[in-house]
């Protein structure tokens, strides 16, 4: 666990190394993290702040979760690479180091994936967002975080003394790549927001895990867009160059074009 905390240090340490003006932000102030068993770095989960130009701002903003078994972070291919991707479509993006096993379960990364939603929220005038329009992208297991975080999505508490938990966090779309997570109790596909799938057919349990979730939310009323490739593997990331599916993020732009992601009409 200490090379995981390096690991993941090493990462934002080399982002500002680069020249980038990016920052942590923490989802909880020290001693409030809900679940917590300690107050070591990898019990405080923080979003990483990539901003694009203020020229090509649109209002846009995502939340990222990298994959990574939920026993450490892809912070490079699942972080850095696919927030300036959309920081190059004028988007905010914001990276997730949630909690990780064997520490905390499902039940502590639902709750960093719904808080880290509504921070941004609770931020949107201080970075010109547009709260309506803040999705939530996951990777492998950041992926299965999507879908547990969606379903577990709602209305804030008016009453709850912290602001930011008053806010609802819904995200206004999911990008869920190379998993399709699992069903929880309670959950409801036909309210799920727009949801984006994609893996490569050979990667078996992610491929046909998302052709099955595009089926039953497609049954159910949801909105959902699937794309397999027939070829590739499990871990691709941007993928920017790859003669298999490099294509892949123009895909996924065209798909929040379509859903007003951007600010353009539906």
């Amino acid at each position: 666990m200490r090379n995981l905390a390096v690991l993941i240090c090493a990462s934002i340490v080399a982002v500002h190394a680069a020249g980038v003006e990016n920052y942590n932000i923490p989802l909880w102030e020290p001693g409030s993290v809900p679940m917590a068993t300690s107050d070591g770095p990898l019990d405080a989960p923080f979003l990483t702040v990539f901003l694009p130009p203020e020229n090509k701002r649109n209002g846009s903003a995502v939340v990222i979760a990298p994959g990574g078994s939920n026993i450490m972070l892809m912070y490079g291919v699942e972080g850095i690479e696919i927030a300036e991707r959309f920081n190059d479509w004028g988007t905010a993006a914001f990276v997730l180091t949630y909690r990780l096993n064997p520490k905390y379960n499902d039940q502590a990364r639902v709750l960093d994936g719904n808080r880290a939603l509504r921070l941004v929220k609770s931020r949107a005038a201080e970075w010109k967002l547009d709260p309506k329009r803040i999705a939530f992208a996951g990777f492998s297991a950041g992926s299965a975080l999507a879908r547990i975080t969606a379903a577990a999505s709602g209305p804030g508490d008016a009453a709850a003394k912290d602001p930011v938990d008053r806010l609802d966090s819904k995200p206004c779309a999911l990008v869920m790549v190379y998993s399709a997570g699992r069903a929880t109790p309670g959950e409801d596909l036909k309210n799920f927001p727009p949801t984006y799938l994609l893996a490569a057919a050979w990667d078996k349990g992610a491929a046909n895990g998302s052709a099955q979730l595009f089926l039953d939310m497609n049954k159910a009323g949801g909105v959902a867009e699937l794309h397999l490739y027939q070829r590739g593997r499990h871990g691709f990331g941007s993928a920017y160059t790859s003669p298999e599916y490099g294509p892949w993020m123009d895909s996924l732009k065209h798909f929040l074009n379509l859903n007003g992601f951007f600010g353009g009409k539906k």
